[in-house]
């Protein structure tokens, strides 16, 4: 009898424990109201919040949130339940720069590694620490920069989510690599957020969904605009409507911004899942903010695939994304699914990112608790940065313009102290080019296109190089030489006051044959309103593919060939101009 009492009592003890973990990892309301937001006060404000080091007023000095592709010292992760992941992420960012892993018990995460033969170098580092889930995209420390590249501190949110033990992992990140810890914990200043709801250029415009207005009821629009402006530096504020099939409501599931130019967005086929809304999110950006050069984005769509059974979210199933994924200095880890959709996709990722290592991890278990690679990273800025902003990138050469010029910013502590523009000529080596400081205000190095002979060129390619007085040297892209910046030929002109407008064309469709996700890649030369189809031999449509305004620049846009017939059909652009037509084969 004591025996069974005694199990009994075991049983409902551990039923208990189990429903306290559940309840700690159980997602809190996304509609914020007043009476939710109290009750996550009952963890905020315990001992194990923060320290008397951790500064609750903003910076004095000017602020800057660093963009996710300047130079990073460290990634910090939390190694919990998707070890397979884990160590793929340590074993291809550990090449790049500091893993630093957050465990519980650093011997056991040293015997996975030694058994995954990944080496357990300097860059492999531990802390040793508490915590309750691997989500620290959204409740580690924000990389930020006093003056621009002076200093790196770091600011931490409150995390919307009841999880006591994540809400100080920031303090041990900040403790461990000796970095002043700014929080907003303190009226006026209390603010909730997440890392994965808010992106960067690294020039004060940032991206969020309007989750970020529902978490902070208190605050409302405009204190959330002040208070990310006192400690991140955030000037320009876009904010999307939520998306109605993405049940966290982060953007970093269907965006990425690429550089300061260049926003990667998630693509679903015409009228799936959350693809209306996401196109309505993205006119609202185009229509009513520009990049922080004042021109509009380069948008460049990356197909989000169906899962194992062909479903959609709207469908019930995962929410698949290639987008969420981590640039780590040189490497860019992407995560995949099945091969048939990531081939494409990981094609897109290395036009878009010519240089770069990149590098797919399998991420079929973690995508179905609603978050893959970039979810589960947080990239900390080296400490003395030397910056290189490519100001106002050429779009084009212009063989009759006589004043046209090539710039940079270019900064470091110490101060610059020579500076280049590194040119590929016809041998394919580099010629390399002084820059002149022509703005000690604006930290703005500048060179004449009429210093190097354009004659007979149809393109440049081209990258910068810097050294500081300090030593510091830096390149950008990061990866040049291996990749570069391109600035193509202009329009023919005729005469001065005429030029020969050049068509929209369609480039190869790829892969063809298809028999799932594929691409047709669009050079748009003018700003249109076209239209792209799919019609088999006898010219009758089967799937009208795009509508609408095409803005210039390669646009790509995708179809779900597994949904089509097998046999020869034909993809059609027309523009009103002209129309083009190109001729591919679906197999099953």
């Amino acid at each position: 009898m004591l025996r069974f009492i005694f199990v009994f009592l075991a049983i409902i003890i551990c039923q208990t424990i189990a429903s306290a973990q559940v309840a700690i990892e159980r997602p809190i309301p996304y509609v914020f109201n007043i009476n939710n937001y109290k009750a996550l006060q009952y963890y905020r404000n315990t001992d194990l919040r923060y320290s008397s080091d951790v500064i609750t007023s903003p910076p004095e000095e000017e602020v800057r949130a660093m963009a996710e592709w300047e130079e990073q010292q460290a990634v910090v992760i939390t190694w919990e339940n998707e070890v397979p992941i884990q160590t793929a992420l340590v074993r291809h960012l550990s090449k790049e720069m500091v893993v630093l892993i957050i465990c519980r018990n650093e011997n056991v995460v040293r015997n996975v590694l030694t058994n995954s033969n990944v080496p357990i170098t300097e860059n492999v580092q531990f802390i040793v620490a508490d915590f309750n889930s691997i989500w620290v995209r959204d409740y580690g420390p924000n990389a930020v920069y006093l003056n621009d590249v002076d200093s790196l501190v770091l600011v931490d949110w409150i995390y919307n989510r009841p999880r006591p033990l994540d809400d100080v992992v920031s303090e041990h990140v900040a403790e461990a690599l000796n970095i002043p810890l700014y929080a907003t914990i303190d009226d006026p200043y209390k603010f909730v957020g997440t890392g994965g709801n808010f992106m960067s250029d690294g020039m004060g415009q940032s991206f969020s969904s309007k989750l970020i207005i529902n978490e902070n009821p208190n605050q409302g629009l405009n204190g959330v605009d002040e208070v990310l402006s006192e400690f991140m530096g955030v000037q320009s504020y876009p904010k999307f409507d939520n998306l109605p099939f993405d049940v966290i409501h982060h953007i970093d599931m269907h965006m990425k911004i690429i550089d300061e130019q260049t926003i990667l967005v998630g693509e679903y086929p015409e009228g799936v899942a959350d693809g209306p809304q996401i196109e309505a999110n993205i006119q609202y950006l185009l229509d009513n903010f520009t990049n922080s050069f004042g021109k509009p984005y380069n948008i460049v769509r990356m197909p989000m695939p169906p899962d194992f059974d062909g479903t959609y979210p709207n469908q019930g199933g995962d929410y698949r994304t290639y987008v969420n994924a981590y640039i780590g200095n040189k490497t860019i880890v992407v995560p995949t699914y099945q091969e048939r959709y990531d081939t494409t996709a990981l094609r897109i990722w290395k036009e878009l990112m010519p240089g770069y290592t990149i590098q797919g991890i399998n991420c079929n278990t973690i995508i179905r608790r609603l978050g893959a690679l970039h979810c589960i990273t947080k990239e900390i800025g080296v400490q003395a940065p030397l910056r290189i902003v490519h100001e106002e990138p050429i779009e084009c050469l212009d063989p009759i313009e006589t004043v046209q010029h090539i710039e940079a910013i270019i900064q470091h502590k110490s101060e610059i102290k020579e500076a280049f523009v590194h040119i590929k000529n016809s041998s394919g080596t580099f010629d390399a080019y002084a820059l002149d400081l022509v703005s000690l205000e604006n930290d703005l190095w500048t060179m004449s296109l009429g210093k190097i002979n354009l004659e007979g060129l149809e393109a440049i390619e081209y990258y910068f190089s810097a050294s500081a007085n300090s030593g510091k040297e830096m390149t950008r892209p990061i990866v040049a030489p291996e990749g570069l910046y391109k600035a193509e030929l202009c329009q023919t002109m005729t005469s001065v006051d005429e030029a020969i407008e050049l068509e929209n064309t369609l480039l190869n469709v790829f892969p063809n044959p298809a028999n799932a996700i594929t691409c047709i890649p669009l050079m748009v030369n003018k700003t249109s309103i076209g239209a792209l189809s799919l019609v088999d031999m006898l010219g009758a449509e089967v799937l009208k593919i795009y509508e609408g305004k095409i803005y210039p620049g390669e646009r790509k846009f995708f179809f779900d060939a597994s949904k089509i017939e097998a046999g020869m059909y034909v993809v059609k652009y027309e523009d009103g101009q002209h129309s083009e037509f190109q001729k591919i084969f679906i197999t099953h």
